[in-house]
């Protein structure tokens, strides 16, 4: 297996804080799964952000649960792929990016960080976008001044500095818990139709035929499984520090993997709920063209009566943006270590992203008004989704050569499994962009 070695980088960054907890076989199983457990939450978090807001209630409000089963078929594909990173980084001891710069010439290593790139700032995009309207919602600030409020977010990442993982890891737990509180209490209100529910779960045809469901399932694809997301966790992983033997590797895949599907199970159900809500208190009440959060904020309350429904709205938004600031941080500095070789604080590198991230949002929002909001983020999750194949071909390879994975190199069944969806979604892209470009 081939190695590249590491430095230490800036504060609470992967490189510096590998083997920060101690798994040991001789602890209790409960204390290992505990210790193990936190990577998957950083990951999960990016699977809840505003952009998979914005598709999930244009989803439930224009076709009622009929997208349910793309948000489920996603999140079990995000599930293999996350599964597939965690194991480059417990068995390799690489992240896939500095794996990819061991394996790939300099020209296309240069591609794939770009490709990268563009999709943290992607995703950057939505969250400010969704911070910025929880705060224009909650607070009653403009859209633009709240825009200009997300760029003070670095100061949370100053704020954290020297604090270590856990503590990054306890803080998004609590995060997300929030998220999970406020949409369990919405549905409550809502009293879903659970027929309906498991009618939603069954696969459409439709799909394909209708541009306007495939531009929604895809970008709930790209909302679903991020790119960046398999350079992080194929990093952070290695934050879990165990015996260098079989059965102690054996067991950190396995626990690892159990973090991931829990955590990403939470996010599937968290996401499942926002078009449930949507396709509930929208579609089924005959409103349908519900495609904006901020619309979706100010119908609740008629809707499902009261003003706890969107207040609890507005939090949760508030926090699926905030949530999504640390992980968007390390990946890109997980990017830059791994592919460039440089070291930059964490700070620094999170003025990097906010900036370019903060240029489409204002332009977008000056263009095409506060209510062209949701097009943006729904825009913004189909360009995540574009990114994905320029990430998923090198896990796959790297994960499937034995030189890097030894005796955990994937079988012929994973690599079917995981070719077939690399497949998949290049044909669902070609296919939209086929659309789009077709479209008068």
């Amino acid at each position: 297996m081939f190695r590249l070695p590491r430095t230490a980088t800036a504060p609470f960054c992967p490189s510096e804080v590998r083997g920060s907890v101690l798994v040991s076989a001789t602890t209790p199983l409960w204390k290992r799964i505990l210790r193990m457990a936190g990577p998957g939450l950083l990951v999960s978090v990016g699977y809840m952000d505003p952009g998979n807001w914005a598709t999930d209630i244009e989803s439930g409000s224009r076709f009622g649960f009929e997208l349910l089963w793309v948000v489920c078929g996603c999140s079990i594909a995000a599930m293999l792929l996350q599964t597939l990173s965690l194991r480059l980084g417990l068995v390799a001891r690489l992240d896939l990016a500095r794996a990819c710069r061991a394996r790939y010439s300099a020209p296309v290593n240069r591609f794939l960080w770009i490709m990268a790139e563009v999709a943290i700032v992607a995703c950057d995009v939505a969250e400010v976008l969704g911070s910025a309207l929880a705060l224009h919602l909650l607070l009653r600030v403009s859209i633009l001044v709240g825009i200009a409020i997300t760029a003070l977010d670095t100061l949370l990442v100053l704020g954290l500095q020297g604090k270590g993982f856990r503590r990054i890891e306890a803080i998004v737990l609590g995060l997300i818990v929030t998220i999970g509180v406020c949409f369990a209490v919405e549905l409550a209100m809502v009293h879903l139709d659970w027929h309906e529910v498991a009618r939603g779960l069954i696969i459409r045809s439709d799909v394909w035929r209708d541009p306007e469901h495939l531009v929604l399932a895809v970008g709930i694809l790209g909302a679903t499984v991020m790119p960046h997301n398999l350079y992080l966790h194929s990093s952070i992983v290695q934050t879990r520090h165990f015996a260098n033997d079989e059965r102690s590797q054996r067991e950190a895949i396995r626990l690892s993997t159990l973090d991931t599907v829990v955590s990403l199970s939470l996010a599937l159900l968290i996401n499942a709920a926002i078009l449930a809500l949507a396709a509930a208190a929208f579609h089924s009440t005959g409103h349908e063209t519900v495609a904006d959060i901020q619309d979706a904020y100010h119908l609740l309350d008629p809707l499902v009566g009261g003003a706890l429904a969107s207040l609890l709205f507005g939090i949760a938004l508030l926090a699926s943006g905030q949530s999504s600031t640390f992980t968007g941080t390390i990946a890109g500095q997980v990017l830059m270590e791994g592919f460039l070789d440089l070291k930059i604080p964490c700070w620094q590198r999170r003025v990097i992203t906010r900036g370019l991230a903060l240029v489409p949002a204002f332009g977008g929002v000056l263009l095409l008004g506060e209510g062209g909001i949701g097009k943006l983020l729904v825009a913004s999750q189909v360009v995540l989704s574009f990114q994905l194949p320029f990430a998923i071909w090198p896990l796959i390879r790297l994960t499937s050569d034995s030189r890097v994975m030894g005796r955990y190199a994937n079988g012929l069944p994973t690599q079917a499994i995981a070719w077939s969806l690399f497949v998949l979604i290049c044909v669902a892209n070609v296919w939209l962009m086929g659309r789009l470009l077709g479209a008068p």
